[in-house]
């Protein structure tokens, strides 16, 4: 039997852990070495207080009283609903023991190496001790060990190497969703690796990015690439169309240098990275607009006097979280590259890219979530108010399992998105696949992203003042998640891509979401257990079917106000029906029916209850702005 065949068969109560927190000592007394001053005598009273150990708070003695800490246990053996899923999908004796060794390598190593990112932030070097220009980002040594890790576990290789078919994008991002919370956000640079390597592939992997891909897909440390997505400039961060002013100026030998200014760089120590710029003619002119985009690679490397080649590191960002990561602005000034896109083709060759991005970030916002619960959880067993434990009250029990069912809902949102993406890899997608990845992708990313935000927020709350106080390391999971709404698109932005992705399919992105979540109630119809649930679904995926038929003989601008509330209704209804499929195999426990019709008591079609309060009406958009910029009156003379 190999060591996590054990460890699985173990109670996860027992063993598996990393021990946090101290044993517990006995209370010992110890007798003050006070001297009282010159002329004074001391009391018989003091003596007395002294010699019996009753000043618990005197001099050295603080209390005898130490909370104990929450616990990090293997998170692959705590999360049943991540097992229940694999066992269900994924029933590979292999890819169920590298996830709980893994975990163990989470729970005992890769946590502390997060720990030390954060409170050991990058910082940049401009100048060697001479003056001469250097910017250096110089990243803690656990962030080094990150990129070492990520490369021997394949966290970006398993999806391309598809040792488990169609379901590698699983195994992959399960492995990801592990890794997350502890990652010191290593995650970030991953999901720009695996989205360069995913367009890299689209395009073909030719000279000059042959070397590049196999670079960034490799498992050996010494060859292992990040690549960085250096797409944001001053002005406009999704709306790269108009804001991108960054131009390539070709070269006799077919290259380009290219010059401009880089706003925003995530993890600018990569090795590589591709960006947007606009290419020059000879008379130094270029086209405007989206169509004058086009999508080129370039290294990161110095010259002979250890200056970078072609950029200036400007600053780094100071950022509300994600501060393990150096974020910078860069001067671009002759950067050598190579154009990968056809001339005017970059926003269209980055589609790839933002799909995978963007099932990243969803994967980080359900790992984040999944983390706050199982170390809340955790605490409630170790926290003691009011003559007993909090898992002992049941309203905490009750705030937990909102949290336990919007995480179960994140999770298997995340999931079938990449069963999605696996399937479409591995040539078996059909038409409907193809219809729902493209559609669940922005809701997919825009829904979890607010949830993870609301999750962890309340899980902070469930620890007290501890969960405010930095050196716990829960702060940071809240800084850190606030970064999942905003990064790869806002929510709005999404919410209208929702819409664009409906107008270019006409209509059939959506025709393929109602009938897969009618397939998926069709199979629960016969299971009493989730009736309630399923009652719900169907009602409210009626109600949306009602609103789509009315929004297609509305006016745009009809459509582009119930654009957000439309992709939480998407969300929604969509989890509502994957939550009761998961409940109805064979293997599903009463928790996964529970989770099912928890989830369902909610607004599922939260676009239908607005429309029918006219909140999309034309006379709307004026009362709003009237409303955010309302103006005092001003008092007659």
């Amino acid at each position: 039997m190999s060591a996590c065949t054990a460890l699985l068969n173990r109670s996860v109560s027992g063993g598996c852990c990393r021990v946090l927190c101290g044993v517990t000592r006995p209370l010992v007394h110890v007798r003050s070495a006070i001297v009282a001053e010159p002329g004074t005598r001391r009391s018989d009273e003091d003596n007395l207080w002294e010699a019996t150990g009753n000043l618990p708070f005197s001099r050295a003695r603080i209390g005898s009283f130490f909370q104990d800490r929450p616990v990090l246990k293997n998170p692959f053996l705590e999360d049943a609903l991540l097992r229940g899923y694999l066992r269900r999908h994924l029933p590979q004796e292999a890819a169920f023991s590298d996830l709980c060794a893994f975990g163990e390598r989470v729970a005992n190593e890769v946590d502390e190496w997060g720990r030390e990112c954060e409170v050991t932030p990058p910082r940049l070097v401009h100048f060697d001790p001479w003056g001469r220009r250097v910017d250096h980002i110089v990243t803690s040594p656990a962030w080094k060990n990150m990129k070492d890790l990520s490369a021997q576990e394949g966290l970006v290789a398993i999806g391309y190497e598809r040792p488990c078919g169609e379901w590698s994008r699983v195994y992959q991002m399960s492995k990801l969703y592990l890794f997350s919370p502890s990652s010191g956000l290593y995650t970030c640079p991953l999901a720009m690796t695996d989205g360069a390597a995913k367009v890299i592939q689209s395009i073909g992997v030719l000279w000059p990015v042959e070397e590049a891909f196999s670079r960034l897909t490799t498992r050996q440390p010494e060859r292992f690439w990040t690549s960085g997505q250096w797409m944001t400039e001053r002005q406009g961060g999704s709306d790269v169309g108009s804001g991108t002013e960054t131009v390539a100026v070709p070269q006799t030998d077919g290259s380009y240098k290219l010059h401009g200014f880089k706003w925003f760089t995530s993890a600018t120590d990569a090795d590589m990275t591709l960006t947007l710029a606009r290419v020059q003619d000879r008379t130094g002119a270029t086209t405007p607009g989206s169509r004058g985009l086009s999508l080129f690679y370039a290294e990161v490397s110095r010259g002979e006097d250890g200056r970078l080649r072609g950029i200036e590191v400007q600053r780094l960002k100071d950022k509300l979280g994600t501060r393990q990561m150096p974020t910078a602005e860069l001067l671009l000034d002759g950067l050598p590259a190579h154009r990968l896109s056809e001339e005017g083709r970059g926003v269209a060759s980055i589609a790839n890219m933002l799909t995978i991005t963007r099932i990243h970030n969803s994967v980080s916002a359900a790992g984040a979530m999944r983390r706050v619960v199982q170390l809340a959880r955790d605490y409630a067993t170790r926290r003691t108010a009011f003559g007993k434990l909090l898992k002992d009250h049941p309203l905490h029990m009750q705030t937990l399992a909102r949290m336990e069912v919007e995480t179960r809902g994140a999770f298997l949102l995340v999931m079938d998105v990449c069963r999605l993406l696996g399937r479409e890899e591995s040539g078996m997608a059909t038409q409907l696949d193809t219809h729902l990845l493209r559609l669940l992708t922005p809701v997919v990313k825009l829904y979890t992203g607010k949830q993870a935000v609301a999750v962890v927020s309340e899980g902070l709350e469930s620890f007290g003042g501890q969960g405010y106080i930095e050196d716990t390391g829960l702060p940071g999971l809240l800084r850190d998640s606030q970064v999942l709404s905003i990064w790869e698109g806002t929510t709005n932005v999404l919410s209208l891509d929702v819409l664009r992705c409906v107008a270019r399919s006409s209509g059939m992105v959506l025709h393929a979401y109602f009938t897969h979540v009618k397939s998926l109630l069709a199979g629960a119809s016969s299971v009493p257990s989730v009736a309630p649930a399923v009652k719900a679904v169907d009602g409210a995926l009626s109600q949306l079917e009602e609103f789509v038929q009315v929004a297609a003989t509305s006016a745009p601008s009809y459509l582009e106000l119930a654009a957000r509330d439309l992709a939480y209704s998407l969300a929604r209804i969509y989890t509502g029906a994957l939550l009761i499929d998961h409940a109805c195999w064979k293997g599903a426990s009463p928790s996964d029916s529970y989770a099912a019709l928890r989830w369902c008591e909610q607004d599922l079609c939260p676009v239908a209850t607005s429309q029918a309060r006219g909140c999309y009406d034309p006379k709307t958009p004026p009362l709003d702005a009237a409303l955010v910029y309302d103006q005092p009156i001003q008092a007659e003379n």
